[in-house]
């Protein structure tokens, strides 16, 4: 019987290793899987490249992992914001590389590596820094720049509700990056707060089929939601 739901955050983390490329969900604060990056931490895996949208907020969360001086390089469109203190710090003082990506080719490159499309060509960039080092070709007398698909060892992403065989909906403007995670990475854990009986979520809604979904754990509703809407137990 598939039963993809695991007992704790540590037991779907178990596996994650040093030096493998992490996947997070999240579009600022929404969507942000803040309990399985806590379980990150605690599970103690280091040596890592993440990629997310952005780069940490406040001391929690992505900008806690950081903190524990474990993660190697960083991947997002979004680094610097009011409140990105942890990485301006780890940035500034040279203990955490950078790459930075454009919002739709961050996107772009992700999808790519789950669609098995081993390169593609994008406008954006073309004649900046940021071509730098990569190939670039004239299309139809319009400059591209070769952009390389983004490959997980893990994906992190929080979803909404999930059954056991690891099929997922999300809520509102916490979907943003997980879906297209989940189909990038060798591992991928959704958290989840409702776990739905088999055949109970309609085949149209759910946005992450379960072939995509390796392990879900359950979290209580007790914390504030994406977009700063609270929701009772």
């Amino acid at each position: 019987m598939i039963n993809k739901i695991a007992g704790s955050v540590a037991e779907a983390l178990a596996g994650v290793q040093d030096g493998a490329t992490v996947l997070i969900g999240g579009f600022g604060t929404a969507g942000i899987p803040n309990e399985l990056i806590d379980g990150l931490i605690a599970q103690g895996a280091k040596d890592l490249t993440v990629v997310n949208n952005n780069a940490g907020n406040g001391d929690t969360g992505l900008a806690a992992l950081l903190r524990t001086g474990r993660v190697r390089k960083i991947i997002c469109s979004f680094p610097r914001q009011a409140d990105s203190h942890v990485f301006d710090e780890l940035y500034r003082s040279g203990k955490l590389e950078l790459e930075l990506v454009p919002q739709g080719n961050l996107a772009e490159r992700i999808r790519a590596a789950g669609a098995g499309i081993g390169a593609f060509f994008s406008p954006t960039g073309y004649g900046t820094e940021m071509a730098k080092g990569k190939e670039t070709r004239e299309i139809n007398g319009k400059g591209y720049v070769l952009e390389m698909p983004i490959h997980g060892d893990v994906a992190l992403i929080k979803a909404e509700r999930g059954d056991r065989w690891g099929n997922l909906m999300y809520r509102k403007a916490a979907r943003n990056f997980g879906p297209v995670m989940a189909t990038a990475s060798r591992l991928t854990v959704a958290t989840v707060h409702e776990i739905a009986e088999l055949g109970d979520m309609e085949p149209e809604h759910i946005v992450t089929p379960g072939i995509y979904v390796h392990q879900i754990v359950k979290i209580d509703r007790t914390a504030t939601q994406a977009g700063g809407f609270k929701k009772a137990a």
